[in-house]
């Protein structure tokens, strides 16, 4: 018989990737640790904490018993005053314990200590509810502060409706404007968190010193009169209306307008300056304020200082000093016993200020009139001074000596032969009306795609957007970038008028001393103040932000005196009045800063490089009359102002 062999054939594994573990072998499980106490105390808090108030007391009652009856027996057994017998203690201890925990620790028989325990209750359950009514009340009395709901009872203040991007600079102003006054405020209302608009207001509140003026927020929807009617709009000195950053912003601003004459009235109405952003808003916009409002078109506004940006590089910083509170501003002054002297005698007379014009008494201005006309009964003078004190009349001096007859200025003809070509990189909805008003001019506007050949001779703006874009100000900075970078490849510059929305990008722009940054945010927030706290000063401005007309200029020092002369500023605000300006200050040659309203006593040395700030006529050629375009519109409408117009054809290429 055949014996088979028996073979053991060893088990094959599966081959698994290594990065596979092998699943775990079968078997009793791994020992674990057991949780220690801690861990199991706090599990059974959190158990017991979910299950009720009513839980959460009784065990924190055992709790205060389990520490106070033992402490208090101890106490009352280490007394060598205390009772001889144990019953004697026991009551004490039960004393001890009733004092601490307030349940009366009353002793006898027993329904008399339950009696006073459930007094004790009671008494503790009164208390606990009225500390807790009293609480809640306080709590919901701060919070209502907190959110700025509280009513505010002020008289003379100034009052801000709404928050945009101009919000921080015409507070700061307004806070700078107070601040000579005392017990005055300033009160903001917006439809923000009162700890955020305070947070971002700080900084201006802190630079005026926040001693003699009061910086109120409120929170509220302008267009709501219950919420307007908490700020004590009736009583305030002037009230000023923001169109929000939304795009419904203009027809905000008309309903909050709505809103303010139905809680004041008509009967007795407040000084109103409100701004809209388009100018087809205007008209609607003083229909809804009423009369004797003022409405800022901040279209209009930013479109006509650009052009005069572009006209005269360097402009925008003279513009923000005269609008600001800081140093030399505008005021208007009714001085009794100047009647019937000229404007020239007036000029020389004013010692510590630059006369720049008068008001008549239908408010009208006149900047820089011919030297003979006289001051009439009920004019006003327009005075450039350091503050609301009236300024230093003297006795008229005698005419200083004249200066050299300087080159004589060019000719229309030679301004018919000069290239004036302005290169318009980006577009928004200002580009049609900065292209009239440079046209009016006799400028070139030219847009351009890519840039263009850098040209001393020709000059480039830069204007934000396009319109709806979150960030305006991007294609601004971006294009900055790329004409500094054509600057340094090809050795040549022409100067920049660039367009931001945001005062806050102003610092990250990188721009040469041939960059002129115009933000008309900031100088709309200026020229609000300013108006809000003159009303007289709105025609004056409505005039000197005009392209053309009597406006600011920078002209060469060296139009009025030699090269070399050395003389006080008062000798050139002499010989600027000789030839139909009147002079407001001068920017060193090695400066880009503006002395406003400078010392008109005092020597210095005029050179090529110095720049006089002048108010005077435009001394371009206007190139075509005819019918009033957006250029011609004023940026403070009368009633009937529509401020439509046409645009003005641009090549484009």
């Amino acid at each position: 018989m055949r014996k088979e062999l028996e073979y053991t054939v060893p088990s094959q594994r599966p081959s698994r990737p290594a990065a596979v573990p092998a699943p775990p072998i079968p078997g009793p499980p791994r020992h674990r640790s057991a949780p220690s106490l801690r861990d199991r105390a706090r599990y059974w808090v959190d158990r017991t904490v979910v299950k009720g108030m009513t839980t959460v007391a009784g065990w924190l009652a055992l709790v205060c018993l389990a520490v106070v009856a033992p402490a208090s027996a101890l106490l009352v057994w280490t007394d060598s005053r205390s009772p001889d017998t144990v019953q004697g203690k026991v009551a004490t201890v039960w004393r001890t314990v009733g004092q601490t925990l307030r349940l009366g620790g009353e002793v006898g028989p027993p329904l008399r200590v339950l009696l006073s325990v459930l007094l004790a209750l009671v008494s503790l359950l009164y208390v606990s509810t009225l500390v807790g009514l009293v609480s809640t009340a306080i709590t919901d009395r701060l919070t209502e502060l907190q959110r700025g709901q509280s009513t505010v009872v002020e008289r003379g203040h100034s009052l801000v409706l709404g928050w945009s991007e101009q919000t921080p600079t015409l507070v700061a102003e307004l806070l700078a404007a107070h601040a000579e006054r005392r017990n005055s405020a300033v009160v903001v209302l917006a439809d923000r968190d009162k700890l955020d608009m305070e947070r971002e207001l700080r900084a201006a509140l802190t630079a005026v010193g926040g001693r003699r003026v009061r910086l109120l927020c409120r929170r509220g929807r302008p267009a709501d009169p219950a919420a307007l009617a908490r700020v004590s709009p009736a009583a305030a000195g002037a009230v000023v209306v923001l169109p929000p950053d939304t795009p419904e912003a203009d027809t905000q601003v008309v309903k909050t307008l709505l809103a303010l004459r139905a809680v004041v009235g008509d009967a007795s109405p407040v000084r109103v300056v409100a701004a809209v952003r388009q100018t087809r808003y205007v008209a609607t916009a003083r229909l809804a304020a009423g009369p004797g409002a003022v409405v800022l078109d901040v279209d209009g506004i930013a479109a006509r200082t650009l052009v005069q940006c572009v006209l005269e590089p360097g402009l925008s910083r003279v513009l923000e000093d005269l609008l600001d509170f800081a140093g030399a501003e505008l005021h208007v002054h009714r001085v009794p016993g100047l009647g019937g002297r000229t404007f020239a005698e007036l000029r020389a007379a004013c010692a510590d200020g630059c006369v720049v014009g008068l008001v008549r008494p239908d408010g009208s201005p006149l900047l820089n009139p011919p030297p003979q006309t006289a001051l009439g009964p009920g004019d006003a003078v327009v005075v450039l001074a350091a503050d609301e004190t009236p300024p230093t009349w003297t006795a008229p001096p005698a005419a200083p000596l004249p200066p050299p007859s300087p080159a004589q200025p060019a000719t229309a003809d030679d301004m018919r032969a000069v290239p004036r070509r302005v290169f318009v990189l980006g577009w928004n909805r200002r580009g049609p009306e900065i292209v009239d008003g440079l046209a009016r001019n006799g400028w070139e506007a030219v847009r351009e795609k890519t840039l263009p050949a850098l040209d001393p001779a020709h000059r480039v703006l830069v204007l934000g957007g396009p319109d709806g874009h979150p960030d305006p100000d991007e294609h601004t900075l971006v294009t900055l970038l790329r004409l500094g970078a054509a600057e340094r490849e090809s050795g040549r510059r022409s100067p920049t008028i660039a367009e931001l929305t945001d005062a806050q990008h102003r610092p990250l722009a990188p721009a040469g001393p041939h960059t002129d940054l115009v933000v008309g945010g900031r100088l709309v927030g200026l020229l609000m103040a300013q108006v809000s706290q003159t009303v007289e000063l709105a025609a004056a401005f409505d005039e000197l932000f005009s392209p053309t007309g009597n406006a600011v200029r920078l002209r060469p020092a060296t139009d009025y005196v030699a090269a070399g002369t050395e003389a006080p500023f008062a000798t050139l605000v002499e010989a600027a009045g000789r030839q139909g300006a009147t002079a407001l200050g001068y920017r060193p040659g090695d400066s880009r800063i503006p002395l406003l309203n400078p010392p008109k006593t005092g020597t210095r040395r005029w050179s090529h490089e110095d720049t006089l700030i002048v108010v005077a006529r435009a001394g371009t050629l206007q190139p075509q009359e005819g019918p009033a375009g957006p250029a011609d519109t004023p940026i403070l409408p009368r009633d009937g102002a529509e401020g439509a117009g046409t645009d003005q054809p641009t090549r484009q290429r």
